[in-house]
């Protein structure tokens, strides 16, 4: 096995009795520890190959840090992405120079914000960013608006729907962005629907710009909201979506359905609506056949017990009860299909999709007011 040079050993020795982390830059061959007074360095002198020498500083590392040479691939076959990491090692683990260490660190439950101030300085990434942005300790700490704000300078960069519509959710966390921020990235949406996917997750009844209410909403407003009081959550569900932030998501949603680009974007938008309704889904049995979901909203209209109580009261509202059980099980499934035998983008997707999407549109216009399906 390669050894280090006395230098660098004796170097590396008094680097890592001083700092809280490490970080190894192998291109320039140097040994950065962050400590209370700054960034120190230890630059490395190879006795061997680059590769080489680099795995020995790393079992040095590993050594120092966890008390065993030989431990360091044995704990990194142990880490994994789904918070497994013990808590007691959290803060030796950002010890290693390791950028796989520090992955299982923001995903630990023992997370705090201080090792968050470390990770990122090890790690200074937009997935490190976002995968401490889901994280609540470190939303309220002080690295918040620090993640926030990088993830923000450096959306414009990224090109997969799935990490826009992600950022954007992560950022629009509460005390994050500043209301001018906001409204950018809102802005945005109007051209880059993934934009306003993020929105859609993240405030769903808050929406900036928001529309009025539906026309008759004032109307039947007492009813529902008494029916709502006793338990009936279908009548609460559709007060909400009649009111004013309800029909701004609908047409939201509406909008980005029209002219999706990208299929993760037309999977997000789809489980994100079919979330808002998921608490009146009267069935997790999975199905792909977007008629029948309709046929069986009409039979749940007249079957539900909380659907039989509020058309008895509010009887014109027929349609838009059928609506919300429909859009409630009109998820990603309904274009699994579809996507399974292509990879599509742009205007060849939206015409394989548009027969199954077509449903969900009219479904939208029946709670918009502006058909029954």
């Amino acid at each position: 096995m390669l050894e280090l040079s006395h230098e660098d050993m004796l170097r590396l020795n008094v680097l890592v009795m001083n700092v809280e982390a490490v970080r190894i830059d192998e291109r320039t061959m140097t040994v950065y520890g962050l400590s209370a007074r700054g960034e120190a360095k230890v630059q490395l002198n190879p006795t061997g190959r680059p590769a080489v020498y680099l795995k020995a500083v790393r079992e040095f590392l590993s050594s120092a840090a966890l008390g065993s040479a030989s431990g360091y691939p044995v704990h990194l076959n142990r880490w994994t992405r789904m918070g497994q990491a013990r808590d007691t090692n959290l803060a030796k683990l950002l010890m290693l120079g390791e950028p796989e260490a520090i992955t299982a660190v923001v995903c630990a439950p023992g997370l705090t914000d201080d090792l968050a101030r470390r990770a990122w300085w090890a790690d200074p990434v937009s997935e490190t960013a976002r995968r401490m942005l889901a994280r609540e300790c470190v939303v309220d700490g002080s690295m918040g608006k620090v993640l926030a704000d990088f993830l923000v300078e450096h959306l414009p960069f990224e090109t997969e729907a799935r990490v826009m519509i992600d950022t954007v959710r992560l950022v629009l966390q509460p005390g994050l962005v500043s209301a001018e921020t906001r409204q950018r990235l809102w802005h945005k949406g109007a051209t880059d629907g993934a934009y306003r996917i993020g929105f859609l997750q993240a405030e769903p009844d808050s929406l900036p710009d928001p529309l009025p209410a539906r026309a008759d909403a004032a109307v039947m407003d007492a009813e529902l909201a008494a029916l709502g009081e006793r338990g009936n959550v279908l009548a609460a569900l559709l007060r909400r979506a009649l009111g004013t932030g309800g029909q701004s998501f609908l047409a939201s949603c509406e909008r980005v359905l029209q002219k999706p680009t990208e299929q993760d974007a037309v999977v997000a938008l789809l489980n994100t609506l079919s979330g808002y309704f998921r608490p009146v889904r009267h069935t997790e049995a999975a199905s792909q056949d977007v008629a029948a979901m309709v046929e069986d909203a009409q039979a749940a209209a007249t079957r539900e017990p909380q659907a039989q109580e509020l058309l008895t009261a509010l009887p014109t509202l027929q349609h838009e009860v059928v609506a919300v059980y429909a859009l409630a099980r009109m998820d990603e499934a309904i274009v699994t299909p579809i996507f399974a035998r292509s990879s599509a983008s742009g205007s060849l997707m939206r015409r394989k999709i548009e027969p199954v999407i077509r449903p969900v549109l009219d479904q939208i216009a029946v709670l918009r007011g502006a058909g029954h399906g």
